[in-house]
């Protein structure tokens, strides 16, 4: 009698499970677009919102009071119980947010008697007052006039005339730094001041006269040996700055336009995010173009096309990310594997097919000159931007639609993704995100740096995503020179615990996740002790509602490891699918975290996420996709069902 109980119950979980499966893949059709792809909204903190609101008072566009209600709402909603404002749902007190946050709420015309406003303030007060913000918020905050040029960096235009051998060349940053500085440099030489037709300011959150105070202090990360050579370097330029000949200066404003225009972009905009966009608008500004100037007109609007409205609320996007959204899903589609799902997958990977980018050699060419391009962006258009973790992503999904269902069209466009990742891997093994051995790592202690993610270095999940694309085109490690490297690398980057950083999720269970896909894919053995490591410490960190979760705070500097978080999908998600990779698809963590997930569907198929799952740069800037919680679980819990349905229990795939 027992034994009939027993198979009566695993029949109706199998039951349940189906169901769930079908509603999640129901649920994730729904918001397939018209021509095939899916784009789902990228949200990052307060600060892209705030900063929305100050170009436009910047500018002295002229007030949009409804979308400025909808935008101060999001605001005030997300303000956290410590009274300023966090990097993420409900994360610790953050200086530059808060200050940036208040600042837009009084544009918009919030009085600063206001509860909320108080509270901020005091917040802001009891932690030393504004003049602990950032550098970007003090450049801001100097075109504002609100402190002096005195508390920026001196970033001389002239650096874009320097030769490659010099220890700073902007192609030794990474480029959403380069980007970004590039047009932030044309205006530090021109030092413009922001219309701010209301004349707001925000002294009153410092605890001094805020045009007394210098430079930042040393930030955490930075050396104080590099940091007191480059303070003094930038005393220097203080100095001598406003001697250069203005014949130089002309010259590298016009070597500063000319590396921007070429890379303008459309309305997608300069590396298509917010931060160089902003920047070229003001910088357009301030070299008197009105704002009929096609570049700039153009790329004005492009920054309208980040801003998500709705009814009540309204808030603008870093960026958007429908290559990664559609290659993704296309994944959980694919696993899914029914006759809807896949169809509709191919229909997104159909629409990828010319989002490729095979003619222009972008700024990663600087470094690896002779490698054809042949990567796909994160955007819609990023030609000089493509990045190795998107195509990774994409030609895996492409191959495994002509392997597993005979679809065609698709060799061309994985060959030239192959070559392009073989011919981008750094010299220590490893894969960066969109740059070759970016490891000047001194330039982070400049005074500029005090964000400390001004490089693209190698790092182990993009390392494994790239590892598990060649293993999944049949490379290994013993006849591929960049296999056996890349599994090197992570080899030697593994923690005692288990565990691998994760630079782009987050942290160390996204970073267990995407390594662990790759050794199974790449062959490594699944008794392989780095590989029971890594499975024993997923299992020992498991939630007791059976679901996984990770703070961002575990990206802490002094290094603590994984840090507890209430269980979420996504990292649920992310937990089983490198479980299984492990080859532990029969261990009780898993079952459990397959209880998880269907126990907290929603009554649309899909789930519920507040937290931030995602990582834009450590301790600095966080992203909540909100995709994530829609195809990430959809592809564990049919990676389950199909491994339980089968004899082997191995994942065939590098994902």
């Amino acid at each position: 009698m027992d034994s009939v109980n027993a198979t009566a119950r695993e029949v109706q979980k199998s039951r349940t499970l189906e169901s769930s499966i079908a509603s999640a893949t129901q649920g994730v059709l729904r918001f397939q677009q018209s021509d095939g792809h899916w784009v789902f909204e990228l949200e990052a903190d307060c600060t892209i919102p705030a900063e929305y609101i100050l170009l436009r008072h910047y500018l002295a566009e002229p007030v949009d009071t409804v979308l400025e209600a909808k935008i101060g709402n999001y605001l005030r909603r997300v303000q956290g119980a410590h009274g300023g404002w966090p990097l993420v749902h409900d994360g610790e007190f953050d200086m530059s947010a808060s200050v940036k946050s208040y600042f837009a709420l009084k544009m918009i015309g919030d009085s600063i008697d206001a509860p909320h406003m108080v509270r901020a303030r005091e917040a802001i007060h009891a932690r030393g007052g504004a003049i602990h913000s950032n550098v970007f918020t003090r450049f801001m905050l100097a075109m504002f006039g609100v402190v002096t040029w005195r508390a920026a960096p001196v970033l001389p235009i002239e650096i874009v005339l320097l030769p490659f051998w010099s220890p700073f060349h902007i192609n030794k940053i990474s480029y959403w730094a380069r980007t970004t500085m590039v047009p932030l440099m044309v205006l530090a030489a021109l030092k413009p001041r922001a219309k701010n037709s209301k004349g707001v300011g925000i002294d009153e959150l410092f605890l001094q006269d805020p045009r007394s105070i210098g430079m930042t202090a040393k930030a955490p990360h930075q050396s104080m040996a590099w940091f007191v050579l480059f303070r003094a370097l930038d005393g220097i330029l203080r100095v001598v700055e406003p001697m250069f000949p203005n014949s130089l200066r002309k010259r590298a404003i016009d070597a500063a336009l000319a590396f921007i225009e070429e890379r303008l972009n459309g309305e997608d905009g300069m590396g298509a995010i917010y931060p160089p966009m902003a920047n070229i608008v003001m910088m357009y500004d301030a070299l008197g173009k009105d704002e009929n100037y096609p570049p700039r007109a153009v790329t004005r609007r492009g920054i309208d096309k980040l801003l998500v409205i709705r009814e009540e609320e309204a808030y603008c996007q870093p960026c958007v990310s429908p290559v990664w959204d559609t290659t993704l899903t296309a994944h959980a589609l694919l696993e899914a594997g029914n006759a809807e799902a896949v169809p509709a997958a191919k229909r997104g990977l159909d629409w990828l097919i010319p989002k490729q980018e095979l003619e222009v050699k972008g700024d990663w060419a600087v470094k690896r000159p002779d490698v054809r391009p042949g990567g796909w962006a994160f955007q819609y258009n990023n030609a000089y931007y493509p990045d190795l973790d998107d195509t990774a992503v994409v030609v895996m999904s492409m191959d495994r639609m002509r392997r597993e269902h005979g679809a065609t069209g698709y060799d061309a466009a994985i060959d030239r993704g192959r070559e392009w990742i073989e011919g981008m891997q750094s010299d220590d093994g490893g894969w960066a995100a969109f740059d070759v051995n970016n490891l000047e790592y001194y330039l982070n202690n400049i005074p500029f740096s005090d964000h400390g993610a001004l490089l693209d270095p190698p790092t182990e999940d993009v390392t494994a995503r790239c590892i598990s694309m060649l293993a999944q085109l049949g490379e290994t490690a013993q006849t591929s020179k960049h296999v056996a490297d890349g599994v090197a690398y992570l080899r030697k980057t593994q923690h005692p615990e288990g565990s691998w950083y994760g630079r782009w999720g987050m942290n160390f269970i996204y970073g267990t996740w995407s390594v662990l896909c790759a050794l199974n894919m790449a062959g490594v053995r699944h008794d392989d002790p780095m590989i029971r490591k890594a499975a024993g410490w997923l299992a020992s960190i498991q939630n007791a509602d059976g679901g996984w979760g990770e703070d961002a705070v575990s990206y802490r500097l002094d290094y603590k490891g994984w840090e507890a978080a209430p269980s979420t999908a996504s990292q649920t998600a992310w937990a089983l699918l490198a479980l299984m990779a492990a080859g532990e698809v029969d261990h009780p963590a898993v079952a459990r975290g397959v209880e998880y997930l269907i126990a907290t569907q929603n009554e649309k198929g899909l789930w519920d996420e507040q937290r931030y799952t995602a990582t834009g740069f450590p301790r600095v800037f966080y992203l909540r996709y909100h995709g994530y919680a829609k195809f990430f679980p959809l592809w564990a819990l049919a990676r389950y069902r199909n491994l339980r349905d089968t004899n082997s229990r191995v994942v065939g795939v590098g994902m």
